[in-house]
């Protein structure tokens, strides 16, 4: 039998309804929708909080239904007029993964990820003219969404950059056969974290200015 854990208002709601005078009735439907609304908020704002860099894996696979995860968080990130200028690149090949982590050390494909996500531009999609280069913020809110999910899920996993770096950026192109309108942003090994990093506290009250500087 699965342990049952009441929030503070499922508690209050379960005493105002054993008190007919201050019941109304349908205080449990509200409990459960204030419950519900609260612990999302919760589990969200932790995920987020508790986010960390995982560089070490353990060599074990994850599902297909997870890597699906992964890319429908990256896909509901928000875009720039809605232009979702991007593509995704999941490697599951082994030797793929061995070749990126010899060709990019700091990559840590080397250090056994069940698959590696490459996020790219994808200019044939981009805003044109001085604004193309928002589709860089775009893929960027999609890696980022694609880090959170994997947390939510247990899963670890770390950003390492490619572009701006031409050379990099070229060298994954060749290698994975992208078309020159396809410009990878970044590395992201995922799998079974094999390590458990210290959750950091990044924040810093001198970073934050209101109204103006």
């Amino acid at each position: 039998m699965k342990k049952i854990i009441l929030c503070t208002l499922c508690a209050m709601a379960l005493v105002a309804c054993n008190k007919p005078n201050q019941c109304t009735g349908n205080c449990a439907d509200n409990c459960k929708k204030e419950c519900k609304k609260e612990c999302m908020e919760k589990a969200a704002i932790t995920n987020i909080m508790t986010r960390v860099s995982v560089r070490e894996f353990t060599g074990e696979k994850i599902t297909d239904e997870q890597i699906d995860i992964l890319l429908r968080a990256a896909m509901a990130a928000p875009s720039a007029i809605n232009k979702q200028p991007w593509a995704f690149i999941v490697v599951k090949d082994e030797a793929v993964i061995k070749q990126l982590g010899e060709a990019l050390p700091y990559s840590r494909c080397s250090n056994k990820p069940a698959i590696a996500i490459i996020p790219c531009g994808d200019l044939s999609k981009a805003i044109e003219g001085e604004m193309a280069a928002f589709w860089i913020n775009d893929v960027s809110a999609a890696t980022e969404n694609i880090l959170l999910a994997a947390h939510a899920m247990g899963l670890g996993a770390v950003w390492t950059g490619l572009h701006p770096d031409m050379n990099r950026a070229a060298m994954v192109q060749q290698m994975l056969g992208l078309p020159e309108h396809i410009i990878p942003l970044c590395v992201v090994p995922v799998g079974v974290p094999a390590e458990q990093p210290e959750v950091k506290d990044k924040y810093k009250a001198e970073n934050i200015h209101y109204d103006r500087w």
